[in-house]
């Protein structure tokens, strides 16, 4: 099995920064990614807070390496990443009370997050960027299955509106 490391995901910005940036669009999209990592931290967090049992320390440890390797690429394309304490999230009430309420709310934040990756896989034109994009969304659909059974054969790409629009549900 090979697993993207540190050191790969830095010959892999480094590679990107020899003489190809980004385009604008990339960037944008890389910003959203960027917010639904951050949202998925924050989440996870108060599910390990609340309790809930299940593997969420393994997946909020996944998100935070998603957060990591990106804000690497957006830092080496010259770009600022947002960080935890840029964002005021919100959820609905009552989202943390039981396991049942929690799976309800992960299953809609995985699914947002998976389908802003699949999203990106399909718009995005640089590399490494599109790579790790690609890597992240079969790691996001493994956070799914956490909280639901297999749903579809083809999960929904968002677009950078679509993500954008569903994303701004838990920011305030």
């Amino acid at each position: 099995m090979q697993t993207l490391t540190r050191a790969g995901l830095l010959r892999l910005g480094a590679a990107a920064t020899l003489g190809v940036v980004p385009p604008d669009s990339d960037l944008a999209y890389a910003r959203v990614l960027i917010a639904t990592e951050l949202l998925a931290d924050d989440f996870y967090s108060h599910a390990i807070e609340a309790g809930v049992p299940g593997p969420l320390h393994e997946a909020r440890a996944n998100e935070r390496a998603h957060y990591k390797g990106l804000a690497l690429l957006m830092n080496e394309a010259g770009q600022v990443p947002a960080q935890a304490g840029d964002i005021d999230f919100t959820y609905p009430p009552g989202a943390f009370e039981s396991p049942a309420s929690v799976r309800t709310l992960g299953a809609t934040l995985e699914t947002l997050q998976l389908g802003a990756y699949l999203g990106a896989a399909d718009a995005l034109m640089s590399e490494p960027l599109r790579g790790i994009v690609a890597r992240i969304a079969a790691n996001e659909a493994q956070h799914l299955t956490m909280f639901e059974a297999f749903r579809s054969s083809f999960p929904v790409a968002l677009t950078i509106q679509q993500a954008s629009d569903a994303l701004s549900r838990y920011t305030s």
